[in-house]
């Protein structure tokens, strides 16, 4: 964990790391090849967007009906860095065991939400194919939806958000082409972006154009773990 203190972003009132490049090009080209062959069963398209659920979606939104892995070419070479990071050691199982494959076309978003008490409270993000902006907003007894934080994750990174900045914030993604106003006042990550990152974006005026689809990996520890299979087959 002690590596992680040099990606953590200070600016923020709790731990959430970004840390660039934290697999390769080729390893993000391989990964999107998996993702995007698998069977069109796999996939569950939404109104917005459309994801792939390993090993298999929560039953009930709270419980992984399955003791099932989530397939090796996740694990590598992604859960295996993320558990080498220390920062599962507390988790329920060590390890996450659950992860949501997120296909974003340019404009698409998610609206403000937090991921709850059904997870252990530490969500590890990577990025492939295209960058975007993560809004951070206060919760507030009004219902209004402030932005008190922006993220500006790129390709082949990884963001770790935990403890209160998992519990006492929401976050989402805006449905815009683009994203505007981007520079170093406005980015909490501004300091670990790549210099060809900066560059793009301050020629652009602060501009970000998102061109390309992207899709989010959140690989996450869920607390109730049932092997459902075995159950039934024992009935």
């Amino acid at each position: 964990m002690k590596y992680l203190e040099t990606y953590r972003l200070m600016s923020l009132p709790d731990r959430m790391y970004y840390i660039p490049d934290f697999i390769s090009d080729r390893e993000e080209q391989s990964l999107i090849g998996k993702i995007l062959n698998v069977p069109s069963a796999r996939w569950t398209v939404l109104s917005h967007r459309r994801l792939q659920a390993w090993p298999t979606q929560l039953l009930q939104g709270s419980i992984l009906p399955t003791t099932d892995a989530i397939p090796n070419w996740l694990v590598e070479p992604i859960i295996s860095r993320t558990i080498d990071l220390g920062i599962w050691n507390a988790s329920s199982h060590g390890q996450p065991n659950h992860c949501l494959i997120n296909e974003y076309e340019p404009g698409q978003g998610i609206l403000p939400h937090e991921d709850g008490d059904v997870y252990f409270p530490m969500v590890a993000t990577v990025s492939l194919n295209n960058g975007i902006v993560l809004d951070i907003y206060e919760k507030s007894d009004d219902g209004k939806r402030r932005v008190a934080y922006r993220i500006y994750q790129e390709p082949r990174s990884l963001l770790i958000t935990t403890d209160e900045m998992y519990t006492k914030y929401l976050h989402g993604i805006q449905e815009i082409g683009i994203d505007r106003d981007l520079n170093s006042e406005t980015v909490s990550n501004w300091h670990l972006l790549s210099s060809e990152t900066k560059e793009s974006i301050d020629q652009n005026n602060g501009l970000f154009k998102r061109g390309r689809k992207r899709i989010s990996l959140t690989f996450r520890d869920v607390k109730a773990v049932r092997n459902l299979a075995k159950f039934l087959h024992a009935k």
